[in-house]
């Protein structure tokens, strides 16, 4: 998405090209964190934090069990760390033996998860009827390519 200014609105070929070929994420910060907050991860570690802080690796296991898929512990690093740049998510690392981390979110982060909680849970209840939809997309369009 190109975010468009009354500087650029009437620019000439040579600032067209130059925009096109500039970092999309530079021209439309928001997207990024948006796509942190709804990445495959993102979205299930906000929604587990929500309910409390976890260490990190009954973070991983609830992860687990809810997208019935284990995340791994690189994928997972990666995520929070993501998110705790974003100011999503706190990283409180104890000085103990062995050493004991703890995530929860921060304002801004809880405010976000429950955003993400409530399009998870639209996702749910409606999903029949996006199925119902997808059916009826698929039939059409078979139907279209054998009439073709």
């Amino acid at each position: 998405m190109t975010v468009i200014t009354r500087e650029t609105a009437g620019a000439g070929e040579a600032t067209a090209a130059a925009r096109r070929d500039a970092d999309p994420v530079a021209l439309c910060p928001y997207r990024l964190v948006l796509e942190h907050v709804t990445s495959r991860w993102g979205v299930l570690a906000l929604i587990e934090l929500l309910e409390r802080p976890h260490r990190f690796s009954e973070l991983r296991r609830a992860i687990g069990k809810v997208s019935g898929k284990p995340v791994s512990e690189k994928m997972l690093t990666q995520t929070l760390q993501t998110l705790e740049r974003d100011g999503l998510v706190h990283r409180d690392a104890k000085p103990v033996i062995p050493p004991r981390v703890d995530y929860s979110l921060t304002g801004l982060g809880r405010e976000a998860a429950e955003q993400v909680r409530t399009l998870a849970r639209w996702t749910q209840h409606r999903m029949a009827d996006v199925e119902r939809a997808r059916q009826a997309y698929d039939e059409a369009r078979a139907a279209q390519a054998r009439a073709s």
